[in-house]
């Protein structure tokens, strides 16, 4: 259809006319000529909508795909929804050579609205390696965005629809080095090269967008601001401002988050001090069980430093403290017959592993600590920070003298790599990912120094994720930036009020909310 409208030799010189010389002198124009190039731009755009539909893409199976298929519109309780598909380089640097990868986005919209213009909203999970939340009725932070913007809910690439890496779909890669070398693919600077993929196609007239990044995905919004401000109308961060330093940052991240997790397990067991002996017990049974410790539903192993991993939720958001303590409840079985043997409960196991959902989200563990890299390695951070301060973490050790047992908190060992089972077979993987030292770059300095694009963030005072010493470092570097420091809520404030907090965000940067 499109060969009898336009020869192929005239499309690319259409499609990459750069409209921003007419931009700049269209307050000149007189009315007649202001509309003609409206229609103009309309039509320009119709045709890239066409070109991008017609042109053939191929899949890793050699099909031939559409670069973007968009679905109809269907309803939730207060909301219209619109599922697109596009599909992407695997590799941006290399994109002739590259295979395609899936990318799916949920546009939602108000009732009513779905074909009012507004602007578009993007908003970038946190993670690494989880996708955007499925939307049930109009509430939260998406109610409130839903006033004046389209949201845009993208699963980041390796999760939820888009093409996602589950422990089942990666062992279909034989070779560790090449599912490493597939895997390095998957940070955030290839994630903002989709947003930009879906913004030109999505967006009328590919306007700059509103980014929404809560922690992770905060982190990518900081990456966007680095190498593709143009694409940024304005940017919101909530408990999600990366240090940005050269190197592998994990080091000092870790280090300053051990303080905050002591913080922490201290505050916990002041709330709920009977679980003091409660988890020295289950550290013992464990410890003195056959293979130290004891199996998982799922096939993996339960053994007293998996135990201490509970602190990654349990300590860091809302209600975490009481799912916590209600779930340590529950720790044992009932002796039914005398002299029955004491068993931990079945109830536990499965809870714990619904905690910690690795077999449903290995990436967060493969990837994590490569967040944090440019230009070198990891070498498992977590796990040589952590031996510093073995004599406060030893869990047997505690509970043989009688002190309570502290919990972990966002850090990935290992060690995981051989009790979790869900993560087995991807352990040789990992471990080339934590000697790789060739990281491309996440930030760039020059460019958040010189920044223009306004910028709001949710500073959380006692985030146990994202230290707020290293925080302030970052936001020093980005000009423009307005930070709102609160201890009215947790790293979970996005979604704990997340009206709220989108409101006072969105007043820093629309003048509602004063400068000083």
């Amino acid at each position: 259809m499109l060969k009898n409208h336009a020869p192929p030799n005239l499309i690319k010189p259409l499609l990459s006319f750069d409209l921003s010389f007419l931009s700049s002198i269209s307050a000149t124009l007189s009315p007649l000529q202001s509309a003609r190039l409206h229609r103009f731009r309309l039509r320009r755009t119709s045709i890239r909508a066409v070109v991008a539909m017609s042109i053939p893409k191929f899949d890793s199976t050699g099909q031939s795909m559409p670069e973007h298929v968009a679905g109809n519109w269907y309803s939730v309780p207060g909301l219209r929804l619109r599922d697109h598909r596009f599909m992407v380089p695997l590799d941006y640097k290399n994109r002739e050579a590259s295979s395609k990868i899936s990318i799916f986005a949920r546009e939602i919209v108000a009732v009513g609205k779905e074909e009012q213009p507004m602007p578009y909203l993007l908003y970038l999970q946190g993670g690494p390696g989880f996708e955007c939340p499925r939307p049930t009725e109009a509430s939260g932070w998406i109610l409130k965005a839903c006033e004046e913007f389209r949201v845009v809910l993208m699963d980041q690439r390796g999760t939820g629809l888009s093409t996602p890496l589950t422990p089942s779909s990666m062992q279909q890669i034989k070779s560790a080095q090449k599912l490493a070398d597939y895997l390095t693919h998957f940070r955030a600077d290839s994630i903002v090269n989709d947003a930009e993929f879906i913004r030109v196609r999505l967006v009328p007239e590919a306007r700059p967008w509103t980014v929404l990044g809560q922690s992770y995905g905060g982190f990518c919004g900081v990456t966007y601001l680095s190498f593709a401000p143009q694409g940024l109308k304005q940017v919101l961060l909530t408990g999600g401002i990366p240090p940005i330093g050269d190197g592998c940052t994990a080091d000092s991240v870790y280090r300053a988050c051990f303080e905050q997790i002591i913080h922490q397990n201290e505050k916990y067991y002041k709330r709920f001090p009977q679980d003091i002996e409660i988890v020295q017990d289950i550290v013992t049974f464990l410890a003195e069980s056959e293979a130290g410790g004891v199996p998982l539903p799922s096939g993996g192993i339960l053994t007293p430093r998996g135990l201490q991993f509970l602190g990654l939720s349990g300590l860091g958001s809302s209600a975490g403290f009481e799912r916590l303590h209600y779930m340590f409840e529950r720790a044992w079985d009932p002796i039914l017959v005398p002299g029955a043997p004491k068993q931990i409960s079945s109830y536990f196991l499965n809870t714990y592993e619904n905690w910690v959902s690795f077999d449903t989200n290995p990436l967060y563990a493969i990837l994590h600590e490569s967040i944090y890299c440019q230009g070198a390695s990891s070498r498992w951070s977590a796990h040589r920070v952590r031996a510093d301060h073995e004599s406060k973490f030893d869990a047997i050790k505690a509970a043989k003298e009688g002190r309570p047992v502290l919990f972990t908190g966002e850090m990935i060992f290992p060690w995981m790599f051989d009790e979790v089972k869900a993560l087995r077979p991807f352990k040789e993987a990992t471990q080339l990912l934590a000697e790789k030292e060739d990281w491309p770059p996440l930030y760039d300095g020059t460019a958040l120094k010189n920044n223009k694009v306004p910028v709001a963030a949710a500073v959380y005072y006692e985030d146990m994720y994202v230290n707020f010493k290293l925080v302030k470092e970052t936001a020093s570097q980005i000009a423009g930036i307005r930070l709102w420091i609160t201890n009215e809520y947790m790293h979970s404030g996005l979604r704990d009020g997340g009206g709220q907090v989108f409101d006072h965000l969105m007043g820093m940067l629309n003048g509602k909310k004063p400068l000083f």
